[in-house]
């Protein structure tokens, strides 16, 4: 009986990433990679190893996620497809940098950058003046697309995200709506999972110590548990977002992100 606790977890983890993915469009990282790190354990292997297959596996459970989100969003019409076509091979090739950084960088160091990441994003949207700062009507374009998306392809892929954080706070700034934003944050999240889930199993194929059940720094009976139940949970969760209004929106994500840096930053401390 010892693998029921791990497999409830997961489950529980899985219901919470999806109806997460779904609200905020983030593809359930956030909640997936702080439930590893309390689950991994029970898998056994080296506690070493738990950061960076946590990561490697959230991002395999994000591209079920996102892609169920996307699907559910795009029914309602707030996909904005031209923003992912003109940033897709720049978040690609980023997500692929971030996967060979990744493979020389301390777990502890990636979970205090994850929370202090998620710390600073969520006064975006909690602070008044800043949750309502337009800098523009238009999405960035020529160097400084380059720049956002590929650096949003390396910080996601680090931290086993979907990335939706970073491109919510962008499209908002360039006057979308943050239900447009959202829901074209799910679809990044596909963009950065499928490279970064396939670059961290391989990176970690010859690794030892790893839980039972890991490929490489994927689990695969962790990604198993997670995305069956946010398939059922996803679509739950962009109703609840299409729901709220904007303003309510905005604020329940950035509480939403203290409470997730706050668990970051204990696991590290842990450490």
């Amino acid at each position: 009986m010892d693998w029921l606790i791990p497999v409830i977890g997961l489950l529980a983890a899985g219901l919470a990433a999806g109806f997460a993915g779904g609200v905020f469009g983030i593809g359930g990282g956030f909640v997936v990679v702080p439930a590893l790190l309390i689950m991994l354990p029970l898998l056994g292997g080296d506690h070493a190893q738990y950061a960076h297959v946590a990561i490697g596996t959230s991002a395999a459970t994000i591209i079920i996620t996102s892609i169920r989100s996307v699907l559910s969003h795009n029914k309602r019409g707030s996909v904005d497809f031209e923003v992912l076509k003109s940033w897709a091979p720049w978040i690609v090739i980023g997500d692929v940098l971030g996967v060979m950084l990744a493979n020389f960088v301390d777990g502890t160091f990636l979970k205090l950058v994850f929370a202090t990441g998620v710390l600073l994003m969520s006064m975006i949207f909690l602070l008044p003046h800043l949750s309502r700062l337009v800098l523009s009507d238009h999405m960035p374009g020529g160097i400084v697309r380059v720049g956002i998306s590929g650096g949003l392809g390396v910080f996601s892929s680090l931290l086993g995200i979907g990335g939706g954080t970073i491109a919510i706070m962008v499209m908002t700034m360039c006057g979308r709506t943050i239900h447009k934003a959202v829901g074209t944050a799910s679809g990044v999240g596909t963009l950065i999972a499928v490279p970064s889930a396939i670059g961290f199993a391989i990176i970690g194929l010859k690794e030892q110590g790893l839980p039972w059940g890991s490929v490489g720094f994927v689990n695969l009976p962790a990604v198993l548990a997670i995305s069956s139940m946010s398939l059922i949970t996803a679509p739950l969760g962009v109703a609840a977002a299409h729901s709220l209004e904007p303003k309510t929106l905005k604020r329940t994500f950035g509480v939403y992100l203290i409470f997730v840096a706050l668990i970051m930053y204990r696991s590290a401390v842990k450490v």
